[in-house]
């Protein structure tokens, strides 16, 4: 693919070694980070540099003032919504380019008036029924090398 570019969006991440991880993570694939205000820490909160430190020069970060801002900026992008809730698998999914994987509140998801927008683009990792969820930079790790499997890993060695 030509011009494959994944996006990873936090709305509202509320842990900073989870946000740490998750910037960690977009260094080494070449994802552009997100992340949607309100925040619960600062970008400068040595928690969330301490667990991708080394990385910050190969990231790309991008801050927005709260949701509507990023659908604003974002308007040709194609979101992916993870949720608990949804049905289909993220596996049953064929990511298109320059696509966005959403990712709520480690404590509460995404809010229902976000969900409500994208209905047909729910997304979930299975799991049983009695666990309530996965860490969040577990579950962006998973959904992002589904995404980048289907792209034949472009930019990777």
């Amino acid at each position: 693919m030509t011009d494959s570019r994944l996006n990873i969006v936090l709305v509202e991440p509320e842990i900073p070694p989870n946000t740490g991880n998750i910037a960690r993570l977009c260094a080494a694939v070449q994802a552009d980070l997100h992340l949607v205000k309100p925040l619960g820490f600062s970008i400068d909160d040595k928690h969330l540099k301490r667990a991708g430190l080394d990385y910050w020069h190969l990231l790309k970060v991008h801050v927005y003032e709260n949701f509507n801002d990023f659908e604003t900026q974002n308007a040709e992008g194609q979101f992916f919504l993870a949720t608990t809730k949804a049905s289909k698998f993220y596996t049953d999914v064929e990511f298109p380019d320059r696509c966005y994987l959403l990712f709520g509140r480690e404590t509460k998801g995404l809010a229902p008036e976000i969900l409500q927008r994208y209905p047909d683009r729910q997304i979930r990792l299975p799991m049983r029924k009695d666990a309530r969820s996965l860490n969040l930079s577990n579950s962006v790790a998973v959904i992002a090398y589904e995404v980048l499997r289907q792209w034949g890993f472009p930019g990777q060695v």
